[in-house]
């Protein structure tokens, strides 16, 4: 079946199974290799892209279920003035380890980041909560999200 998709500001389309997850779709069928696939039971958050701006699991998300809503995968995310800040806080603090899991938690980073602009380590434990790194760079994650609120809080 053909779908019509938005993502990352162009219109793309796919001819897929409609319970083919978001993933591959993004991954397989329209070569955007920057979300990852790390559990594929929506409990790590390596595949987290946003739909209409929230985050979401695209390993779990049919392709049927996204309709006309626009996608953002990581290689959109920097098109965000948001976005754009968590990428460079992220270089600044040299975020990364291994960097495999990172694409998830600047999707994630930006959501929060939209729902709290300022927000307490309590929601930025909650709203990051769901993403999982293999090397603990969470210190880390947490001081870029903070490095971010502060920048929009000065200026």
């Amino acid at each position: 079946m053909k779908y019509a998709l938005s993502i990352n500001g162009s219109q793309l389309e796919a001819d897929v199974d409609p319970d083919t997850p978001l993933l591959w779709v993004l991954r397989d069928t329209l070569k955007l290799k920057g979300t990852k696939f790390g559990c594929g039971m929506s409990l790590c958050g390596a595949c987290t892209v946003h739909l209409d701006g929230k985050p979401i699991r695209s390993c779990v998300t049919p392709i049927s279920a996204v309709g006309s809503k626009s996608i953002t995968t990581i290689e959109g995310i920097g098109n965000d003035t948001v976005g754009q800040k968590v990428q460079q806080a992220w270089k600044i603090l040299d975020v990364p380890q291994c960097g495999y899991c990172q694409a998830g938690q600047i999707m994630a980073a930006v959501s929060l980041l939209k729902q709290f602009p300022q927000p307490t380590d309590q929601q930025i434990d909650a709203g990051m909560s769901r993403n999982l790194c293999r090397c603990a760079t969470y210190h880390r994650i947490k001081a870029a999200i903070h490095q971010v609120a502060d920048a929009v809080k000065e200026g």
